[in-house]
């Protein structure tokens, strides 16, 4: 089966990820990173979910999902991708959408609070100064 950034089905979620490049390249290799994807082989509806999927079976595909992205070679490139572009939909780098934005929010968050650490000392020095 085709990942899904290359998959040939008709799906609105697939295609709008079928429109955007893949944002990572492995390192000194002109593949990109997907070629190596276990998901490849796997079936695109397990890392998407179909309309109307009840919580139930949403939670055991994601599972099902998850179980594919842990054995997968390119797993932090995959996540990595997904949390740059961001990926609104869909499984990828072993993360739900909704993990992903809580990864995001702690990202923005760590990097304000560096940002504020940094302001903070250089702000006393020309107050001392």
């Amino acid at each position: 089966m085709l990942h899904p950034i290359e998959s040939r089905t008709t799906s609105p979620v697939v295609a709008q990820v079928l429109e955007r490049p893949p944002a990572a390249q492995s390192q000194g290799d002109d593949n990109p990173w997907h070629t190596g994807a276990a998901c490849r082989r796997d079936e695109v509806g397990l890392f998407f979910a179909p309309s109307k999927e009840p919580t139930a079976a949403r939670l055991s595909r994601e599972e099902q999902a998850k179980q594919v992205c842990a054995r997968c070679p390119v797993l932090l490139e995959c996540r990595e991708h997904a949390l740059a572009q961001p990926e609104p939909y869909g499984v990828w780098g072993g993360l739900t959408a909704a993990e992903r934005r809580v990864v995001l929010a702690r990202r923005r968050r760590r990097d304000a609070d560096l940002h504020e650490a940094t302001r903070i000392p250089a702000a006393r020095s020309r107050i001392a100064g």
